[in-house]
């Protein structure tokens, strides 16, 4: 397939390209840098430069493809002006569904967010329902970020109730690689007390990657969301026990799949997507949170 990648230079994107080009997809990618020309290595993908709020570009970008992964976004909503997290997402999504909408594009996967039902930027505090948390929880944002978010699921919504586009929104736990576990995620295994709000849930970047491509490859009719996350949780402690410790009768505890269980359940993602974590923070980090040093040879 001809798979465009928005967003491609991101850590998502970059993950998805490397993902999707291993598996015999032609990849375009696309965000707003320059490309350096002069340094183009064999096998790098093709590159088209855009403005994803500018609709003209969009245009120009999206015709002849047969899938588009956008991943493009402000990622969070602290280091920009609200008016700018928000105008920035949701314009750039909004000219991606409608282009590939009038280009034929078969499928839209949409690099959605966990923040979604509003638990992590909020100004007046809010708990997870439940959990683990899925796709069914009530979603109740504040911020510019999740709400932006929010609309590019229902932007996709729409887009296929009026159009043959088939879309998947997938909602990425928090994004790690090879060379940030230990800064992201060390305290945390450290000391379960060092609580976030998606509760001591995270997702490798080529896992993630992995779920993008099935998405890309699948046949799933108008617009499925999945919730992306490793199943086990930051330290692989007894989630049970610490959801008690930690969060007392807040939060109502679900079945769990496992002992050391997510916070958030990807059991709809298995089993619409066929899609199984294959990596874990125990691949970089030592029990105490520590980088663990591989030899080579």
């Amino acid at each position: 397939m001809k798979v465009l990648v928005t967003g491609s230079r991101g850590k998502v994107g970059t993950a998805a390209v490397r993902a999707l080009m291993a598996a015999g997809h032609d990849v375009t990618g696309s965000d707003l840098g320059r490309h350096d020309f002069d340094r183009i290595l064999p096998g790098e993908p093709e590159y088209k430069q855009a403005d994803l709020t500018d609709a003209g570009q969009v245009y120009a970008i999206v015709r002849g493809f047969d899938a588009v992964v956008h991943a493009a976004a402000i990622p969070e909503p602290t280091r920009n002006p609200p008016h700018v997290v928000f105008q920035n997402n949701i314009m750039g999504t909004f000219n991606m569904i409608e282009a590939s909408v009038r280009s034929g594009v078969g499928v839209f996967v949409n690099i959605s967010s966990e923040t979604v039902p509003g638990f992590f930027f909020p100004e007046r505090p809010v708990l997870p329902d439940y959990a683990p948390v899925d796709e069914l929880h009530p979603i109740r944002p504040q911020d510019p970020y999740a709400l932006s978010k929010l609309f590019g699921e229902e932007l996709c919504d729409a887009a296929v109730r009026r159009s043959d586009l088939r879309c998947i929104s997938i909602r990425p736990s928090h994004v790690q690689h090879a060379g940030n576990y230990e800064r992201n995620l060390g305290a945390q295994v450290r000391d379960a007390g060092n609580l976030s709000p998606n509760l001591w849930s995270y997702v490798d970047s080529e896992d993630l990657a992995d779920a993008i491509v099935l998405a890309v490859e699948s046949n799933i009719p108008g617009h499925e969301v999945f919730y992306i996350a490793n199943p086990d949780n930051v330290g692989g402690r007894d989630f049970a026990e610490v959801l008690r410790q930690y969060y007392g009768e807040q939060i109502e505890l679900r079945e769990l799949d496992r002992v050391d269980s997510s916070g958030i359940s990807s059991a709809k993602a298995e089993r619409m997507l066929g899609w199984k974590a294959k990596r874990s923070w125990r691949d970089h980090l030592d029990t105490e949170g520590r980088a663990v040093v591989r030899e080579t040879r």
